[in-house]
């Protein structure tokens, strides 16, 4: 088995609770849920959907980088809503960040998310 190396950055919000922002194990990079805070002030960023998911997605973005990968070596991501009212929206916005083939996903609804998040994204990256 592959030994599994932690990734940080500060480009990206650190982590809340005693977890890593990602774990690279070699062949696959494992990425946290990412809410929308902004990594310098850790404060949630705005309070619309649209702002949310971009501030997410560039929040596993960064994360990605820091791993030496790209959001297009994604190969499974799920997105956490507290509504799926939302669903149209977040894909509209998924599809501004990764080309095609896109990422296999799971789209689930959840009665809350931290700091009062309106979504959350994890992902799964192979090299």
């Amino acid at each position: 088995m592959s030994d599994k190396k932690a990734i940080h950055t500060t480009a990206a919000p650190a982590a809340i609770g005693p977890y890593s922002q990602a774990i690279d194990t070699g062949p696959l990079v494992f990425l946290s849920g990412q809410i929308p805070l902004d990594p310098d002030s850790m404060e949630l960023v705005g309070e619309d959907i649209e702002t949310q998911t971009r501030r997410v997605f560039d929040n596993l973005r960064e994360v990605t980088a820091a791993a030496g990968c790209d959001l297009n070596q994604a190969v499974k991501l799920t997105i956490y809503l507290i509504d799926l009212g939302q669903f149209t929206t977040v894909n509209g916005i998924m599809a501004e960040y990764f080309d095609e083939p896109y990422p296999a996903r799971a789209t689930i609804q959840v009665s809350a998310l931290p700091k009062g998040a309106l979504v959350e994204v994890d992902a799964v990256l192979m090299r």
